[in-house]
Parts: C-alpha cells; sequence; structure tokens
C-alpha cells in the first residue's frame, strides 16, 4: 500500500509540472504573438533603402546604356508624302478581338485595307509578318499603330505609371523578369516533366487537346529534358537567379515579377525571393481598393465550390464485386500517388477525379478578364523598367508572347536600354556544366555565363532575335524599318540574312531635331554619378543557400496557387 500512495505522489507532481509546463508556454505564446507583423515589401525596401528619393550612382556594367545600339532611334514617320485624306469616310475599322493579352496586342496591328492590290497580295493570311521592301511604309504604319495609337484605359496608364514612381521612389533601379510561365506554352513545347507534380498532369492534357485540334503535330509524351537542352522550355526562376548574381546583381536588387499567371505557383519562385530580398509584384505596390477600383463594379456571383463525389453505397460495393468475375482474381492494382487536400479545391480539382476538364465556370471567364488587366499593368511596368529580364521569348512559333512584345517596344522606344535576349540553348548548356552543385560555380563559368548575357544585350543578340521572332512577329523587332540613326556615329554596314533581308543595320539619317535632342540627352548623362563598378563576380552567401535548401526540402504539399 505504501508503494502505491508513493506512485501515486510521483504521477500527481508530473501532472502538475505538465499543467505548469503548458500554462507558460501559452502564455508565452500569446505575449510574443502581440509583435508580429505581416510582411510587407514596402517595408522591405525601406529597410534596403532607408534614403527614399535621393539618387544614387549607378553601377553603369548592371544598370548603364548600351553604347553600341545608342545611335538606334524611334523613326516611324512616313519617308514619303502621301495626299491628306478627304473629311468624308468611304470605310470602317473592323477589329476582332480575342485570345489572351499576347493575341490581342499583336493581332491590333494586323490591319490591311481590303481595297489595296498590293497589301491584298502580302496579306497576314499567308502569316508572314516580314513584308518586300516595297511595303516598308505599310511596316511602319503598324508601328505607329501599336507603338503610338494603340493605347491602355486611361485608369490603367495612371495606375501602370504610378506603380513605376513607387518602384524608383527609392532612389534605385529596377529590373523587371517574367517568368513565362504558361500553360499552353509548356505544352506547346512539351515541357511536362519540368514539374513532376499535378501540374505535368494538366500540361499533358492540355497537350493532347492541342493534337486533337492539330495545333501540334507531335507525340503526345515526348522527353521534356531533350526539348530543355534545345532551348524549346522557359528557363526557371531559379535558373534566373543565379544567372542575375553571376552578372553581379546584389541581393537588394528590386526585382518586379510580371505575369498575371506563373503556371506553377508561387512556390517555384521560392529560389529566386531567397537569392533576392526585394523581389515585388503587382500586388506589393497597389492597394486592394486600387486594383479593385481598377476592375469596377461586379455582380457578385457565387463561389466555386468543389464538391467531391457521394461516396459508394455497401450495396453498390457488393454488386461491383459480384460483378468482377470468377475467383481467383488479381491483386488489385497499386494505390495512385496521394492526392493532397489542396489538389481537390483548386481550379485543377477535375483532374483529381475526372478525364476531361470541364467548361470554364462564370467566376473562371471573370477571373481571365481581370488577367488581361493585370497583364496591362505588368506591360507598362516591364517597358519602362530599367532591366528587363524574360524567361521565354522568340520560340519560332506563329505563337505571340508577353515578352517578346515588350522587347520590340523596348526596343523600338530605346534600343539602348538594357534587355536581355538570352539563349535558352546555350544557357541550358552552362547549367548541365554545374547541374550537381549549382550553388557554388566555379569563375569560369561565372564569366562565361556574364560573357554570353553581355553579348545578348548587343548586336549578336539582336541579330538573333531577328532570325527567331522577326518571321512570325514583326513587333518584337521593328528594326530597320521604324527606327533612324544619328549621324555623329560610326555608320554600322547592313547585316542580311540568307533570304536577303536586313537584320541589322541599314537604317536612315535622323532628322537634325533628333540629333540635336540626343546630344542633349548625351551631356545629361555624362553628369550622372557613377558607382564603383566592381567586376569580380559575387558568390552566394551561405545563410541564402541553407535557407533555401529547407524551403525546398519541405514542400510536398504546397498549394500550386500559393
Amino acid at each position: 500500500m505504501a508503494f502505491k500512495s508513493k506512485i501515486k505522489w510521483v504521477a500527481l507532481f508530473v501532472l502538475t509540472l505538465s499543467l505548469g509546463s503548458l500554462t507558460v508556454h501559452l502564455s508565452l505564446t500569446k505575449f510574443s504573438s502581440m509583435s508580429l507583423v505581416q510582411y510587407s515589401a514596402k517595408e522591405a525596401l525601406s529597410h534596403d533603402f532607408p534614403y527614399i528619393g535621393s539618387p544614387v550612382g549607378r553601377n553603369k556594367r548592371l544598370w548603364g546604356a548600351v553604347r553600341s545600339l545608342e545611335s538606334l532611334q524611334p523613326y516611324a514617320n512616313p519617308r514619303n508624302l502621301y495626299p491628306v485624306p478627304g473629311k468624308t469616310s468611304n470605310g470602317f475599322i473592323y477589329a476582332k478581338i480575342f485570345g489572351g493579352f499576347e493575341k490581342i496586342r499583336s493581332s491590333a496591328s494586323k490591319c490591311y485595307s481590303r481595297n489595296s492590290r498590293d497589301t491584298r497580295k502580302y496579306s497576314f493570311k499567308r502569316h508572314k509578318p516580314i513584308l518586300p521592301p516595297i511595303l516598308s511604309e505599310f511596316q511602319r504604319l503598324r508601328c505607329r499603330v501599336a507603338f503610338h495609337t494603340l493605347q491602355f484605359r486611361p485608369e490603367i496608364q495612371i495606375l501602370g505609371l504610378r506603380m513605376v514612381e513607387r518602384l524608383r521612389a527609392w532612389g534605385q533601379p529596377f529590373l523587371a523578369y517574367h517568368p513565362g510561365l504558361v500553360r499552353d506554352t509548356l505544352a506547346y513545347h512539351g515541357c511536362a516533366e519540368l514539374f513532376q507534380d499535378v501540374h505535368t498532369e494538366l500540361i499533358q492534357y492540355r497537350r493532347e487537346q492541342m493534337i486533337k485540334q492539330g495545333i501540334v503535330n507531335d507525340e503526345l509524351s515526348v522527353e521534356s529534358h531533350i526539348r530543355r537542352e534545345n532551348g524549346s522550355c522557359p528557363l526557371m526562376p531559379e535558373e534566373v537567379g543565379l544567372l542575375l548574381r553571376a552578372m553581379g546583381y546584389p541581393s537588394n536588387t528590386i526585382i518586379y515579377v510580371a505575369g498575371s499567371q506563373t503556371f506553377g505557383g508561387q512556390r517555384l519562385l521560392i529560389p529566386l525571393r531567397a537569392m533576392f530580398a526585394n523581389v515585388v509584384d503587382r500586388t506589393s505596390l497597389c492597394s486592394k481598393t486600387e486594383l479593385s477600383d481598377l476592375v469596377g463594379p461586379e455582380t457578385p456571383l457565387p463561389p466555386d465550390v468543389f464538391k467531391m463525389p457521394n461516396p459508394k453505397s455497401e450495396e453498390q460495393l457488393k454488386e461491383e464485386w459480384n460483378r468482377a468475375g470468377p475467383r481467383p482474381r488479381p491483386l488489385p492494382p497499386p494505390p495512385d500517388r496521394p492526392v493532397y487536400q489542396h489538389e481537390k479545391e483548386g481550379w485543377y480539382a477535375w483532374i483529381t477525379e475526372n478525364d476531361k476538364e470541364p467548361n470554364p465556370s462564370p467566376m473562371d471567364l471573370r477571373m481571365q478578364a481581370h488577367r488581361l488587366l493585370w497583364d496591362a499593368l505588368d506591360y507598362i511596368v516591364s517597358v519602362e523598367a530599367d532591366a528587363f529580364f524574360p524567361g521565354f521569348h522568340s520560340d519560332g512559333s506563329r505563337w505571340p508572347d508577353f515578352s517578346g512584345l515588350v522587347i520590340g517596344q523596348r526596343l523600338y522606344e530605346r534600343a539602348s536600354s538594357r534587355t536581355y535576349r538570352p539563349d535558352r540553348k546555350k544557357i541550358t548548356e552552362l547549367f548541365n556544366i554545374i547541374r550537381d552543385d549549382m550553388y557554388h560555380p566555379k569563375r569560369n563559368w561565372i564569366l562565361s555565363a556574364r560573357e554570353h548575357l553581355n553579348r545578348s544585350l548587343s548586336e549578336e543578340g539582336l541579330i538573333r532575335q531577328s532570325l527567331l521572332s522577326k518571321p512570325t512577329s514583326f513587333l518584337s523587332h521593328p528594326i530597320p524599318e521604324c527606327s533612324c540613326r544619328i549621324s555623329s556615329v560610326e555608320i554600322t554596314k547592313p547585316i542580311k540574312g540568307k533570304d536577303g533581308r536586313i537584320l541589322f543595320g541599314g537604317e536612315p539619317e535622323c532628322p537634325k531635331w533628333m540629333q540635336s535632342a540626343r546630344a542633349e540627352k548625351a551631356r545629361t548623362d555624362e553628369t550622372e554619378p557613377a558607382e564603383d563598378e566592381n567586376d569580380e563576380p559575387e558568390q552566394l552567401e551561405p545563410d541564402v543557400i541553407s535557407s533555401l535548401t529547407s524551403l525546398i526540402d519541405h514542400d510536398e504539399e504546397w498549394d500550386p496557387n500559393d
């Protein structure tokens, strides 16, 4: 009896200690939670750049103009005299607009007169944006339509320019980056195996539909790593981050991520955010009120609630068992991969239960309309950015892409602006060298990556861009038709392709008023302060590597839309 009473006292003592420990932990949690604050990109920027609005010197190696392209100026004015159109109209403009932002913006410039014999002979019925020299005036008309006449709604322009002002308010240059991870693009080029999750199934389903529609003339299952090595697949955000670090961009560089939707979700941006602390997007720069005001009033719609199928009754299970045939029966198939709860709640939930993608719901259609607005805002910011890096562009297909349109307008307005045009095939070859240890590249690798990216900024990148994108999208490379050269600069000899068309050079001399304005700007640029241009490659910090590794290791059940 004495032994049992001792056990009771010991148990009571242990229980008392447990209750006391629980009380202390709850108290600490209550008081510590009061000091937790929600992360804000603006507060992070204020921490890195405390002197708001104070201009600082730029590292010209990272942000300076491309000297070899400074002579190119936008000049889409007619080269000949044409009669003024009469006051009375003899026709009207018919515009049929459909598709996403890229298709709408590129289709708006595909205009031609039904009464013109020449334009009818060479019309985009043949899908040939490159016209003979005799119709260069028509190409300049397209430039005037796309880059001058075609304007966003005033409220979109106001908010987009306000976003640019907020980015520049910190006194630092910023880089715009568009991942180019779009479901249709990934399906068209067979890049499904880059994900290895539910997104792989979604891409394969879309590719199957493209094959049935005649859009893709290829097999359903292809080797994605081969397509990637050919340069057909987009660069992943992790790879882009490593390339920017190889170029020497510091970890506090402001990076604006464009694109209304990144297929694969925010988790793909985790490596980029680990390398660069100041990664922002429209939600970081705009309030919910500003974005909702841009959308305008809308009729409330019922939410899209995914309903699980009703469980089978016991009688149904018995009936299926009896219909299974004579015994003995083979072993049941192995269980499928686990289906997480978040995979049953998003827009992609159908793929866990059905073989056919359902028609878009009213809410889906509304979100598609919203994405057109977000793409318009991102387009404005990307064109105005101090540097632009595309994750995917110039794939050689007849489809327009967001980055291609941005590159084209930046080339037209400021040809010398820092617009990277990486060769994805070459980039993949570089990453294959360090695939086992990407965060500790050797100096030679860093210098090779830097050399390739610098070449993509200059004439070499322009010539490659002309060969790949201009045959299918004139707006992605509107030179030499819509440009001129400053006479004070050494004249560049025309470089022609195999088909005889001019790839680079051969632009006419700019008017005198443009040359005087250019000289004034050159004097202003010479007075700007410059940072110390250290050319040493910068390695990743150990804490960045460790935090990145831990985030990726615990990534099994992340919501693709997070």
